[in-house]
């Protein structure tokens, strides 16, 4: 059959994005153009094949914890240029950062500049019928924030996590550690569902929350201690009546710790009266290997996975941390069933601030440094940048092999574009041929590059 000169043309000229990473910092998120050729002869170093026959789970999104702290230096800026923050960070044009998926305090974290809950009370109080519950606190900074968020991506997903409960509901009486008090669970359940009410009426949907950050590190503040019984004897017996008396659809999440215990969450699982009210299982990893989290799947695979927090120390070594954060958990946790990679801190002063004292992180350095109206982007902004502005919610996670030194991890996503994630770990260049059914490519990456193809 005879070809036009035009089909071939189109054929040799067809062309895929490649955005490129470097270690060295000069090249950052940078587009470059590279044929699609599938009669290429030249040589490889190695080779990418990606097979979208197999698939995966589905992803919800990349994103950051928008921290009170983090809100109230947006909401602070004037307003053009906190506009065009938002519309850097959540828009979906090509210029854009794309972030699909946030985390928010339930209360305050030790990201806000003092520890709150909505129902503070006099010492020696108590409100078991939540009559003076409010979101007081949010809506001087966090909920104005929120709603110039949805206006620009109205689809936006958005996961609550407590960082402690009202002090009246803890043994100690202390926004620090301490362990809910079992005669008040019903009460915290009903904390829960005024919570997600509340932010309904506000015009913000609340997709899922986790019952508590770092629930076996009482050392933050606000902090609690909630063991994996516990955690369990709640959800089945409170929260999640609770949330089926009340018609609540927001998932309910477990865990939201570490990778070092998997147990922790197989445990409560394992129960199908708690199991039955729950969608998944979120991690951090300042602990554990982060293919962990895969026996949780293995153990469950009826359940979802998510990666909610990863922090950067300030002041931020941007060859160290792209390296680590990328093969860790842009590659590693979304190859291991995780639906989101959340990175810990939206935002942060030049000093690290606001946080709380007496257990407030002065380290984490936000993804974005805001002092006043002047904005510099930190490692994390390319760490999340690299997966958030090519890998659309919807995306589904595909088959691809891994040779030695090159991670990598491969999507399609729902505008039919196939996305490939790839870093160069070797100390030397190596070029990669990546083969997607009937297309070609040859990437060549440096030393340390990181790189995003689309085709």
């Amino acid at each position: 059959m005879a070809v036009s000169c035009n089909s071939v043309e189109k054929q040799q000229t067809e062309t895929a994005q490649l955005w490129l990473t470097s270690q060295d910092g000069k090249h950052l998120l940078q587009k470059q153009k590279i044929a699609i050729n599938p009669d290429s002869t030249a040589k490889a170093d190695e080779t990418i094949v990606i097979n979208d026959s197999i698939t995966y789970q589905t992803m919800d999104g990349f994103g950051y914890t928008l921290t009170g702290g983090s809100a109230m230096l947006m909401h602070n800026m004037i307003d053009t240029a906190r506009a065009d923050l938002l519309q850097e960070l959540f828009g979906r044009k090509e210029e854009n950062l794309g972030v699909s998926y946030i985390r928010l305090s339930i209360g305050a974290s030790d990201m806000d500049a003092a520890p709150f809950s909505y129902d503070d009370l006099a010492q020696g109080e108590t409100d078991v019928d939540l009559a003076h519950f409010n979101l007081s606190q949010d809506t001087l900074h966090l909920i104005p924030v929120l709603k110039e968020i949805l206006k620009i991506s109205p689809k936006i997903k958005i996961l609550g996590s407590p960082w402690s409960p009202p002090v009246w509901m803890k043994d100690n009486r202390d926004t620090r550690g301490g362990s809910l008090l079992e005669k008040y669970y019903p009460v915290y359940a009903n904390y829960f569902v005024k919570y997600i009410k509340a932010m309904g009426d506000n015009g913000i949907p609340i997709d899922a929350i986790t019952i508590q950050n770092e629930p076996l590190h009482p050392g933050n503040n606000p902090s609690l201690l909630m063991k994996a019984p516990e955690q369990g004897e709640f959800i089945k017996n409170h929260l999640g009546p609770a949330f089926a008396d009340n018609n609540i659809k927001t998932k309910i999440i477990i865990y939201d710790h570490n990778a070092d215990r998997p147990d922790y969450p197989i445990s409560i699982l394992n129960d199908p009266e708690a199991a039955k009210y729950i969608d998944g299982s979120a991690f951090h990893l300042y602990g554990g290997n982060v293919n962990a989290i895969s026996t949780v799947h293995y153990t469950h695979p009826e359940k979802n996975l998510y990666f909610t927090e990863q922090w950067v120390g300030a002041p931020g070594d941007f060859a160290k941390e792209m390296e680590w954060h990328t093969e860790n958990l842009i590659i590693g946790a979304t190859r291991n069933w995780c639906k989101t990679v959340l990175e810990w801190n939206l935002a942060a002063d030049e000093n690290q601030e606001p946080h709380t004292d007496r257990g407030g992180c002065d380290r984490c350095l936000g993804a974005i440094t805001i002092n006043g109206n002047t904005v510099t982007r930190e490692p994390a902004y390319y760490i999340i940048g690299q997966a958030s502005k090519f890998v659309s919610p919807g995306s589904i996670r595909i088959e691809s092999n891994l040779p030695k030194d090159l991670p990598n991890v491969a999507f399609n996503t729902p505008e039919g574009e196939t996305v490939l994630i790839l870093q160069n770990k070797a100390d030397k260049v190596k070029t990669v041929k990546v083969i997607v059914r009937e297309k070609k490519v040859l990437v060549k990456l440096a030393a340390k590059d990181i790189a995003t193809l689309v085709l």
